[in-house]
């Protein structure tokens, strides 16, 4: 099932390679804490396949974003921000601030958010 990129630093956790502190695991997605938290819950939800980014999402892949995202759902729970909130940000291209060229969601809650996220921005979403 895994597909690996051996100078992708998310392939080379998916293997075991580098150590994360790993929260849940399936057939499709992992999850791990970042970090460089910015909230006091902060995870990263991968699927085990590597895609560089949602651009390069294949039709065939429809069913790992759909993994990635039942995986936000549990992963909160777990975490205990599930009903209190929380957000699933993927962050795609340089401009946007991708540094890791792996799809991966960032699942953020544990305490009040406000919007627009960053300062400067337009309140339109």
């Amino acid at each position: 099932m895994t597909q690996e990129k051996s100078d992708c630093l998310f392939c080379r956790i998916v293997s075991g390679e580098i150590p994360a502190s790993i929260i849940y695991r399936n057939d499709h997605v992992i999850a791990f804490r970042d970090i460089t938290p910015v909230t006091p819950q902060h995870v990263l939800i991968i699927p085990l396949k590597h895609i560089a980014s949602l651009n390069d999402l294949a039709p065939e892949d429809e069913a790992i974003a759909g993994h990635i995202l039942l995986a936000a759902g549990v992963v909160a729970e777990m975490i205990g921000i599930r009903q209190s909130g929380y957000r699933l940000v993927f962050n795609t291209g340089k401009e946007a601030l991708q540094s890791v060229f792996h799809i991966h969601g960032h699942l953020i809650g544990g305490q009040q958010m406000g919007w627009p996220p960053f300062p400067g921005l337009s309140t339109q979403h």
